[in-house]
């Protein structure tokens, strides 16, 4: 048993069970054993590849976005910059990168990383040491600058806590982690119905919420429709609120059982963007898509990038080039790459045009 999960086994000797959100809240976040306060996930050694490990081509192609996003805006100085969960900065390298074709743009913002890991802050900060603008970072968005602001956040909602309730005989009940009769964690159900919850299922049934979530976009989507500016969404989810059960656990690229080894692998559920639409809206904001991934990478042009990349390519890089834009657009086959299983939404100001990526 780690020492994180003789922790988790102490508190729930101790206290009682405990929610999957404080679980996966504590297997992620905690400032000793946390997941990402412990390692680098990101890329073949890690745990999981995300799409601007992927290939330049994501990161330019948003970096563009973000610039037409600011021109849409009315081009307002200064703009807040931000990107939550930015992993090791890769993402952030290529945004700034391509701003330099923008130099009003570039000239107008002030860019800040949302970061609660010291370890990913250390990558961040080698990453971006040649930037064209100062970085700074904060471990909460509500802790940047005031004012207009472009937010990007890829495969940040993913990883922020989901709940669970069970549907039994006589209602909804919270799915908890407890021990079992040796001291291990187990999944079992609180004892109390959850009286708010109405919604008719069958019995085994999953509804799975992340008030976190709906937290973090109420808090967004807040500032946008007071302040101006936009948040791009861009995750894997399902456009529609559904019954399930989405948590996985992945550690060398491979699914793990959730409760094995807490701190040990990284912990997500799908997005439900229906949910985080509601929330953006119930704050005044305006919501575009989502769209996937793959509609949207080629309405910005992504195909064209492509073939400028290979002109300047030996036939090896060409051949990656080839790949990595079939994993990012899922031309080949959507269901099972990136393009298909990735959506992306906009939430803006109220005012906002509607934005390229998601013009029908």
């Amino acid at each position: 048993m780690n020492a994180l999960k003789q922790e988790i086994a102490t508190l729930i000797a101790h206290e009682g069970p405990i929610t999957l959100e404080r679980y996966m809240t504590l297997c992620l976040g905690h400032p000793r054993y946390g997941y990402y306060m412990t390692r680098d996930p990101f890329g073949a050694a890690g745990d999981f590849v995300t799409a601007p490990e992927i290939s330049q081509m994501f990161g330019e192609l948003l970096g563009v976005w973000a610039s037409e996003a600011w021109r849409f805006a009315g081009a307002p100085a200064p703009t807040r910059l931000i990107e939550l969960g930015p992993g090791r900065g890769t993402l952030m390298s290529d945004v700034l990168r391509v701003a330099r074709i923008a130099p009003a743009f570039l000239d107008a913002i002030t860019v800040h990383l949302v970061e609660t890991s010291p370890l990913l802050r250390r990558l961040q900060e080698q990453t971006l040491a040649q930037a064209p603008k100062m970085v700074s970072w904060s471990g909460d968005v509500n802790e940047t600058p005031p004012g207009p602001a472009i937010i990007l956040a890829n495969e940040f909602f993913d990883a922020l806590p989901v709940r669970h309730y069970v549907r039994t005989l006589s209602g909804w009940r919270e799915r908890l982690i407890g021990l079992n009769a040796s001291g291990g964690l187990v999944f079992g159900l609180a004892d109390e119905i959850e009286p708010a919850l109405m919604a008719p299922a069958r019995e085994g049934s999953i509804i799975e919420v992340s008030p976190a979530s709906q937290r973090v976009m109420g808090d967004i989507a807040a500032r946008l429709a007071r302040e101006g500016g936009v948040l791009l969404v861009v995750d894997y989810g399902y456009p529609e609120t559904s019954l399930g059960d989405s948590l996985q656990a992945v550690a060398k690229h491979a699914y793990v059982d959730p409760l094995a080894e807490p701190g040990e692998a990284d912990l997500t559920a799908h997005v439900d963007f229906a949910a985080l639409a509601r929330a953006a809206r119930a704050e005044g904001a305006k919501v575009m898509g989502p769209v996937t991934q793959a509609q949207f990478l080629l309405q910005l042009g992504i195909e064209r990038r492509a073939q400028t990349l290979m002109k300047k390519a030996t036939p090896e890089q060409a051949q990656a080039i080839l790949d990595a834009f079939d994993r990012l657009t899922g031309v080949k086959d959507p269901r099972r790459q990136m393009g298909g299983l990735f959506k992306v939404m906009a939430v803006t100001h109220p005012d906002m045009p509607d934005l390229p990526g998601f013009i029908v």
